[in-house]
Parts: structure tokens; C-alpha cells; sequence
């Protein structure tokens, strides 16, 4: 048989062929599909993997008080990365959008602090200058400080100096700025303010603007660079804005990067100041104005003389200026100072600071009484620097170059450290102040009961002096009314 009589046969015979179910020899579908569904598994494994690696570690990030990853990473490598006020506009940023990490600890209650009868949970604060416009507040809070300071704040927009205008000096520890008040305006701050609050604010005498039950809201009033330099008008307009949304206005006179500020810091010229912002702060704008009453704190430089700081001392007692925040950036440039940066122009803060501002603050304790509260600034980068502006005549202190160094973590590792030292010596940090405060008083009526014997022992040196004069009258007249007048000669 040939073979083209085989083909019919052969192609019959294939189409009637069936193939076992059980074959082993694989479909083409089957064959296609089994590496798809592995890879399917797989790609479903690594992203489930990647989510719980992610989750975790950001969990770690948000709940870990002390912030390793941002002191050891993501802080560093900003500052090496990008200029050092691109890298501030980020925290902040960062912060405003509510997932920077959380200080979750609980503080210590040897670390409790008092403030106009005010409790607040540690004595540890941050500064003026970092979150300028209001944006981040809560996120602040969030990182364990009890006061958080905005500002300062100008009355109108403002773009302040040219960049650069803010420079780190590593070597130091410290950083040299020269802002000059930028800022977004009263509105824009208002605005910020009012967006936290549940409703109208104020309506009870005792209510907080930080609506936290332990901790204070601040807002820095600066005034407006083309402002006449004498003026205090952008100040007393800034008390009658945020009176109702804060719980104390820091008046600051004292950056040295506005020219003619810190001329108010004169006797004369913040003698009216603080009597100008007094009375915006106590006068009712309307029938229905807010009972609650701000705290009027002043910031000075550590820059003045000793007089001048006798003079400020006394200036805000007879104004009844309610506390004083020692001390703003320096102009001074120490001769520790090792960093090329060291030459540029504006303030300087940091640990070079911090001799400073206790020299500053000493002079200042000892002339105010101890009804009125010094807030220590400068410097402070540690426990034992909080323990030793309280042991100067600090009742609470801030922080904000160290702040910037260390990263979000940094309030809870001085209250750790803090705490550490408190519980060492078996003190508290109220006691701590308190044992100051007392020592003042007592210096006090030491100074008083001195001037009061003094002024007793004048008196007798007077009457005794009178006396002497009327014998000496006396005998005049009587020896004029025997033999006549006297010669002027003899008088």
C-alpha cells in the first residue's frame, strides 16, 4: 500500500483518538497559567511583607518618644542635604500634617511646674521662631513640650531679610539666624488659632488656649520693619487680636534683627510700651469680650548692661508686667566659637549662649520679686542645663537650638535626664524652685528690714541733728537777749 492511500486512514484514526484525563503530559493552558499564579503568590507575599515591615516601622516611629530615627537619621540627613531653612519648612511641615512621632510617655511628677498658680506637666518649653505662623501647634504639643510658642507674629505679611538668612554651626552646637520677623500676618495667625478651637474661646475665665489641661499656648508679638521704630502701636494691636486665643503674649523687644527694637528695651521707651500694652490687654472691646485674661510676659536680650537690666527690673514692676524671658540671640561672638559660620551677621543661640543669658538672668532675679517669674532661654540642650537655670532663679525654661540639633525627640530626652537628676537628689523641680523662691524672699526682707534700720538710723541721725540746732538756737537767743545781737562772725 502506497503512501498516500495510508493518509485518510491515519487522519481518521488521530481524530477518534482520545487522550486519557490522567495523561501526565500537561495542556498548553495549564502549562502557561502555573507560573502566573506562582508569581501572583509571590508578588501578594512580598507587598503583604513590605506592609507589615512598613507599618511596623512606622509604628515605631510614631509611638518611640525619644525619636532615634529622627536623631539618627532623617534629622542629619536633612541638615547635609538641603539649606538649613528649607529644613526647617519641612518639620514644620511635617508636624502641621500630624504624623510626626508622639511623646506617649507619661512624665515623671517630680518634673511638674507651676506658673501663676497654672500646673503644667514639665518645665520644659519650646521658643519663639520655630513654628512662626501658627501651622504646627499640636504637633508640638505631641512631642512632650508644655509650652509651645508661635511667632513672632508681625500685624501685616511681611517677607522679612533675604536669603540666606539662617545658618547651623555644627562645630558649636549652635546657629547664627537673621530672619527678620517673616511672618504671614495677625489674620493668617488668627485664622490658625481660632481653626483648633471648638468654639469662641474665653468663655471661661479659667479655660486654656493650649486645650490641654497642663500645658500653655504663647504667642511672640514682633512688630513690622517699616513700623516707626519708636512706635508700640503694632504691640498693642496684637494684645487686643490674640488676647482671646492665647494663654500668655510674650512682647518682644529684643531681636536684634529688626533695626531699632531693642531701643524700646530703654527705661523710658518700654516704660510706655509696657503701660500701652496693660491697658490693650485689661480694656473690654465690646459688652460680650472674653473674661479670660492673657499673661503679658517680656523677652530682653542678654545683651544689657547690669543697669540696664536693674532698670528693665524695675520698668515691669511698676507696670505689673506678669513675667520676663531671659534671654533672646546674642550679637556677642564668643571666642569659643570654632565654626567657619561664626562671622555672619545676626543672632547667635546655642550653648555659646547660655553664659550669657545666666549672667543676664541672675542680675534680673535679684531685683524682681519672686512673685514675678523668669523664664530661662539659651542654651539649654540637657537636664542638668533646666537643673541649673532653676538653681540661677529660673522658674521654667525653653529650648530651641537644641531642638533643631537633636530632633523631635529632644524634649523627652532632657525630661528623661531631668528626671534622672531630680530623683538622684530626691527633689522635685517645683521644690527646686521653691527653695530658690524662697531664698529670694528671704533676701528680700534681709534687703527690706536693712533699708528700714537704715532709714531708722537716719531718722534718729536727723531728729538728733534737730535737736542739736534748736540748743544751739537757744543759746543764741539767750546770749542775744543779754548783751545784744551777736557779730555775723560769731553766728
Amino acid at each position: 500500500m502506497t503512501a498516500p492511500s495510508l493518509r485518510p486512514l491515519t487522519l481518521a484514526r488521530l481524530k477518534s483518538t482520545r487522550i486519557p484525563l490522567n495523561s501526565r503530559a500537561p495542556a498548553r493552558g495549564i502549562q502557561t497559567s502555573t507560573p502566573q499564579l506562582q508569581s501572583s503568590t509571590l508578588r501578594t507575599g512580598l507587598y503583604a511583607t513590605l506592609l507589615a515591615v512598613s507599618t511596623g516601622l512606622f509604628a515605631v516611629y510614631y509611638f518611640d518618644s525619644r525619636s532615634a530615627v529622627h536623631r539618627y537619621v532623617l534629622t542629619p540627613l536633612l541638615r547635609y542635604t538641603v539649606d538649613a531653612e528649607t529644613s526647617h519648612k519641612i518639620a514644620v511641615q511635617v508636624l502641621r500634617s500630624g504624623l510626626g512621632p508622639k511623646d506617649v510617655v507619661q512624665d515623671d511628677p517630680r518634673l511638674k511646674a507651676e506658673l501663676w498658680g497654672l500646673e503644667l506637666s514639665n518645665p520644659i518649653g519650646l521658643a519663639a521662631g520655630f513654628d512662626k505662623d501658627g501651622d504646627a501647634i499640636d504637633g508640638l504639643f505631641d512631642l512632650g513640650f508644655s509650652w509651645v510658642e508661635v511667632g513672632s507674629v508681625t500685624p501685616k505679611p511681611q517677607p522679612g531679610n533675604p536669603r540666606p538668612r539662617v545658618f547651623h554651626l555644627p562645630t558649636d552646637s549652635a546657629m547664627i539666624n537673621r530672619y527678620g520677623f517673616p511672618s504671614k500676618g495677625h489674620e493668617y495667625v488668627l485664622a490658625r488659632l481660632r481653626a483648633r478651637l471648638p468654639g469662641i474661646f474665653g468663655s471661661e475665665t479659667n479655660a486654656r488656649a493650649s486645650s490641654r489641661p497642663e500645658s500653655l499656648l504663647a504667642v511672640n508679638l514682633g512688630k513690622n520693619k517699616e513700623s516707626e521704630p519708636a512706635s508700640v502701636d503694632d504691640f498693642a494691636r496684637g494684645v487686643r487680636v490674640f488676647s482671646p486665643y492665647a494663654d500668655v503674649l510674650v512682647v518682644n523687644v529684643s531681636s536684634p534683627n529688626t533695626p531699632g527694637l531693642r531701643g524700646l528695651q530703654g527705661r523710658e521707651h518700654l516704660s510706655n510700651l509696657l503701660k500701652t500694652i496693660s491697658e490693650a490687654r485689661d480694656a473690654p472691646v465690646s459688652a460680650s469680650s472674653s473674661p479670660h485674661k492673657p499673661k503679658l510676659v517680656l523677652k530682653i536680650a542678654p545683651d544689657l548692661s547690669e543697669n540696664e537690666v536693674i532698670d528693665i527690673a524695675q520698668v515691669v514692676k511698676d507696670a505689673g508686667i506678669d513675667g520676663v524671658i531671659v534671654s533672646n540671640t546674642t550679637v556677642q561672638r564668643p571666642s569659643s566659637l570654632a565654626d567657619p559660620n561664626r562671622s555672619e551677621t545676626g543672632g547667635l543661640s546655642g550653648p555659646p549662649l547660655k553664659p550669657l543669658t545666666l549672667r543676664c538672668l541672675r542680675t534680673l532675679r535679684s531685683h524682681l520679686p519672686a512673685s514675678i517669674p523668669i523664664i530661662g532661654c539659651g542654651g539649654v540642650s540637657s537636664g542638668a542645663d533646666a537643673l541649673e537655670y532653676a538653681r540661677a532663679g529660673a522658674a521654667y525654661v525653653q529650648m530651641y537650638t537644641h531642638f533643631g540639633y537633636d530632633g523631635v525627640g529632644a524634649a523627652r530626652r532632657v525630661k528623661d535626664e531631668l528626671t534622672g537628676l531630680l530623683e538622684k537628689e530626691g527633689v522635685t523641680w517645683g521644690e527646686v524652685v521653691r527653695k530658690e523662691t524662697e531664698s529670694l524672699r528671704r533676701r528680700e526682707e534681709k534687703t527690706v528690714e536693712r533699708l528700714i534700720k537704715e532709714g531708722e538710723e537716719l531718722k534718729g541721725l536727723l531728729d538728733r541733728l534737730g535737736e542739736r540746732m534748736k540748743r544751739e538756737t537757744e543759746v543764741v537767743e539767750e546770749i542775744e537777749s543779754a548783751i545784744g545781737p551777736l557779730p555775723p562772725t560769731m553766728m
